[in-house]
């Protein structure tokens, strides 16, 4: 799109935005009009099948720019890997592939799997994804790759494996067998009254496993709640290899009079044995639980495979709404952009980073939006304001041509300046494909969290929840 026409397609959308509102504009689509939704699935999964490669495994992206076929990164990680594995189910149960090639791909990924090198039972967070050796040289600058276990990257593969599992019988064993040795108390500290800032029940970011014994664990935890990492939270408590107290030691704030982005209200309750701080934010007068930078993903990605709202409607139910309404007003109404949905992407001109509104996370100095709206957020946002999210995936489609016939919505697009992302990205296409999965066919990639321990332990703690909003 020439920089004229975008600017005058810009101020026309953002005033027609600003004159009905954005219920208006969701006027123009609905919830139950499948036919966009399978449109964009089937991009979505093609771009996912382009990033596989012949040896199995999904890789970190595709340049998509170019008229010719697009050549597979160098690089992956088990969250693409992951991702891979969960999209293939999602297609063949919205009747996009068929039950034998799902079998066959999902047959190649696992054989791909087993192949990888691990330590301690988990896999490394990047690998070579056209022949599964363990990267120790970045193959885009030649920088030195560390090798490293990370705690939320192997909690997407681990997903990724149960929901295959699920999905095809004859793999299970296979699945079980590499899922044996994934033992989440790995990384976890216990909880040490004594000492709760040293020992405090939490999750550690992961570890680099080249020193004697355990190996060497990142300087910090995982003690936000409401962040990614709780998907692995949710796998080991369901699994038994973490006490179910752990889920009371996560942050819904920092404790008052902590460094963070606002002082939190909220009150001390005591749940399971364990004092909690029930705290909130507010923002534009709403009440809600913050993340850690204020991203769309890490509030929403979970709830496309847990049924946090189904299990826990007055806490993650209400707070997920009002995350959505504060990304939704950020973008429209505080910074007037005319569009909205912000979370780590592409940057268009190049690179990666995080994207946010700042005053939802915890972290003093967040993640910001900076005009960089990431269609990837819209589909997270379905569940809570179908109308709103198709809207602005039309008009970014509209007015920046940020949809592809061939592989689906381009990573991020920079609505200040007009550019759009050459790439996209296997994390961000696999969230589109579970939410699409979702909206569909509710409950498609949902079975494998709804059984079990995820039944027995995890659902009776989101039951008991109760955020002070």
């Amino acid at each position: 799109m020439n920089r004229r026409r975008f600017l005058t397609a810009a101020t026309a959308s953002a005033a027609a935005v600003c004159a009905t509102g954005p219920s208006a504009l969701a006027r123009t689509s609905t919830a139950s009009d499948g036919a966009p939704l399978r449109t964009w699935f089937e991009a979505t999964y093609r771009s996912i099948t382009a990033m596989t490669t012949e040896f199995g495994l999904t890789a970190d992206k595709i340049d998509v720019s170019g008229p010719s076929t697009p050549i597979p990164s160098p690089q992956t990680s088990p969250t693409n890997i992951g991702c891979g594995l969960w999209s293939t189910v999602a297609a063949a149960g919205l009747g996009v592939i068929s039950p034998s090639l799902m079998h066959d791909r999902l047959a190649r990924t696992v054989a791909a799997v087993e192949r990888l090198e691990r330590a301690h039972g988990f896999w490394f967070n990047w690998y070579d994804a056209h022949d599964g050796s363990v990267l120790t040289t970045w193959p885009e600058n030649g920088s030195t790759v560390r090798p490293f276990l990370s705690t939320v990257d192997n909690a997407w593969l681990v997903t990724g494996l149960r929901i295959a599992a699920d999905a095809d019988p004859t793999l299970r064993p296979r699945i079980a067998r590499l899922l044996e040795a994934a033992d989440w108390s790995y990384f976890y500290t216990p909880y040490d009254p004594a000492d709760p800032v040293a020992g405090p029940g939490q999750l550690r970011g992961g570890y680099w496993p080249d020193k004697p014994g355990k190996g060497e664990p990142t300087g910090h935890h995982y003690g936000a709640l409401n962040t990614e990492p709780r998907m692995a939270s949710y796998l080991g408590i369901a699994d038994g290899s973490l006490p179910a107290e752990h889920y009371w030691h996560l942050f819904r704030t920092l404790l008052p009079g902590m460094g963070q982005e606002q002082e939190p209200e909220g009150a001390y309750v005591t749940i399971d044995g364990v004092r909690v701080w029930e705290g909130h934010y507010t923002y534009r007068g709403r009440k809600l639980v913050p993340t850690w930078g204020g991203s769309m993903f890490e509030a929403l990605m979970v709830p496309l495979f847990v049924p946090e709202t189904e299990w826990s409607p007055r806490s993650w139910g209400t707070t997920h709404q009002r995350y959505v309404r504060s990304q939704i007003e950020h973008g429209l109404d505080e910074e007037k952009y005319g569009y909205w949905g912000f979370s780590p992407a592409n940057i268009p001109a190049g690179g990666y980073r995080e994207y946010g509104v700042d005053a939802i996370g915890m972290q003093e100095d967040g993640y910001h939006s900076l005009g960089v709206v990431t269609p990837h957020a819209s589909f997270l946002a379905l569940p809570q304001a179908a109308d709103e999210a198709l809207a602005n995936l039309r008009a970014l489609d509209r007015d920046f041509g940020a949809y592809d016939d061939r592989y689906g919505f381009r990573d991020s697009v920079d609505v200040v300046t007009g550019r759009v992302s050459d790439f996209v990205l296997a994390l961000d296409q696999g969230m589109v494909a579970a939410a699409l999965a979702q909206q569909l066919r509710p409950g498609l990639l949902q079975q494998p969290f709804r059984t079990g321990g995820f039944r027995s332990r995890v659902r009776p703690l989101l039951g008991k929840e109760r955020f002070s909003i």
